[in-house]
């Protein structure tokens, strides 16, 4: 089947998403916790249909053009929640036309994001949830404190067009316990003020198995757990058979018996290190490095004769799966059973709003 693939080119194995879904679905299920998966890895309809198929509550996404193209892109999409601070006249009008589509949510860490999305919101038909985004560590956006995260739901709860939704933040990898003790004070705050906290929201693929560890989380919305990549391979996340993406690119020169050279460089693997060496692992070759990257061009180097010969196809899995995916207008797709890769758009990447 590579042999007739053009490269370079991203393929997606759908039986190994499919078991990557359903792992932390039957996780999530065995602890009562909602799964509200982040669509950035992927940006496609169908596999977001695939993991609310599996149970998933509803989907994640990062941008207002995500949040459009997914539910343009599917009617079983029907729950949103963006989590990012949405700024700006041009975007809050967006945000208002799509909530009419949906059931929408956002958060807000500012009472100056506050008061544009009631601003925005006053007069719709529907109040517009908002989560307060907390910063239990990854030290991104987020309130500060507790005390703070108490201030501003009030907020909330009291701006036309809004309703308080929740709390949420993205933590550090294994912060189990600074999400524990800052939601759980936060959650007692507010509640002692009269406001009901109905979600607590939290994420990221590498910590997803630990997710039960903070019990007052009752949504989880991991993202790169449907494909995985190396950087979770290196982490311990999961194994290489687990990793559903891989770029397949050519040798297209041999000029050292140690060195190749392929056709995807850093506009297809990205430049992104995430702490590791090297920017891939090839498969089946563990004693070769992708050392070097330009925009076309991906270096190989081998401790020994690198044993390839121009034309050959090598199948990679990248250090970070999420910005290969945004790079491509489209993806290759097999499935139990394929005799040749399918076609799928990637309908929400390249979209700046």
């Amino acid at each position: 089947m590579l042999t007739e693939i053009d490269t370079p080119a991203v393929l997606v194995d759908l039986v190994v998403a499919r078991k990557n879904i359903e792992r932390f679905q039957q996780y999530a299920d065995s602890h009562k916790l909602r799964v509200r998966p982040h669509i950035k890895t992927h940006k496609i309809p169908a596999i977001a249909e695939m993991q609310l198929q599996a149970g998933a509550c509803g989907i994640t996404c990062q941008k207002v053009s995500e949040a459009e193209a997914m539910v343009q892109g599917s009617k079983a999409i029907t729950d949103v929640l963006i989590t990012y601070n949405i700024v700006g006249k041009a975007k809050l009008q967006r945000l208002r036309a799509l909530s009419e589509r949906v059931n929408l949510s956002v958060v807000a860490d500012s009472r100056t994001v506050v008061e544009g999305l009631s601003a925005a919101f006053k007069d719709s038909r529907a109040p517009l949830a908002v989560l307060v985004e907390c910063n239990t560590g990854a030290n991104r956006c987020g309130v500060a404190s507790p005390h703070e995260a108490v201030s501003l739901a009030k907020l909330i709860a009291g701006m036309p067009g809004l309703v308080f939704g929740g709390l949420m933040t993205y933590p550090p990898i294994g912060a189990e316990a600074a999400v524990e003790a800052f939601m759980r004070e936060a959650k007692a705050g507010i509640e002692e003020n009269g406001i009901s906290v109905p979600v607590v929201t939290s994420g990221g693929t590498p910590s997803m198995m630990h997710a039960a560890d903070a019990p007052v989380t009752t949504e989880y919305r991991p993202g790169t757990y449907v494909y995985n990549d190396r950087s979770l391979v290196s982490r311990g996340a999961c194994g290489w058979e687990d990793c559903a993406l891989t770029v397949v690119a050519t040798v297209i020169s041999v000029p050292a018996v140690d060195r190749a050279v392929i056709d995807a460089g850093s506009k297809t693997l990205t430049s992104d290190l995430l702490g590791l060496a090297g920017y891939g692992h090839v498969l089946g070759r563990d004693d070769i490095a992708i050392d070097q990257l330009s925009e076309e061009h991906g270096r190989l180097v081998s401790t020994g004769p690198i044993g390839l010969s121009v034309g050959d196809k090598v199948r990679i899995v990248p250090n970070h799966a999420c910005v290969v995916t945004n790079m491509v207008d489209e993806i290759l797709v097999v499935d139990e059973g394929s005799v040749a890769p399918e076609r799928w758009t990637v309908a929400a990447r390249g979209r700046l709003v």
